[in-house]
């Protein structure tokens, strides 16, 4: 009889691949999704609730993401300072025009979990406002709606 594999931390080190993905005229929820995913690691088989199985992403083109619905970007982001009384707001559009890169992290931040798992996940996205990256070193992979089998396993 068959048992269930359950991975360890220490078995994921040399498993992890990188991906680029494009957001130029992507909506904003449909390319978090993806990235939460791949970060998660839920597209591979080893894939285990309490260990980070995930890959690594990178998104350029951050200031070129779409945002669809009803709300158009007018829904409220809310962030506190730690100091009393220090609730500050802002709408989803006019934070992209200032800082793509933290928009874009705060939706994908929201999507993997809250706790320490989702810090060491989120330290894994890598997001830049234009199309160039520093991490051609690390020969990322066009993300292109799947994730695609690199057959070298």
């Amino acid at each position: 009889m068959k048992t269930t594999i359950s991975a360890r931390p220490e078995d994921m080190e040399t498993e992890r691949v990188w991906y680029v993905m494009d957001a130029t005229d992507k909506p904003l929820g449909r390319l978090a999704v993806d990235a939460a995913k791949i970060l998660r690691g839920k597209h591979k088989a080893i894939f285990t609730p309490h260990v980070d199985t995930g890959d690594f992403v990178i998104i350029i083109n951050a200031e070129k993401v779409a945002i669809t619905g009803g709300n158009k970007g007018t829904e409220t982001v809310y962030h506190h300072t730690g100091w009393p009384g220090a609730l500050k707001s802002i709408q989803r559009q006019q934070e992209l025009d200032k800082r793509p890169e933290e928009a874009i992290r705060r939706v994908v931040r929201g999507m993997v979990p809250h706790n320490k798992l989702g810090d060491a996940i989120i330290k894994k996205l890598k997001v830049y406002k234009g199309g160039v990256h520093p991490h051609e070193a690390q020969q990322p992979i066009t993300f292109t709606g799947g994730v695609q089998d690199r057959g070298d396993k």
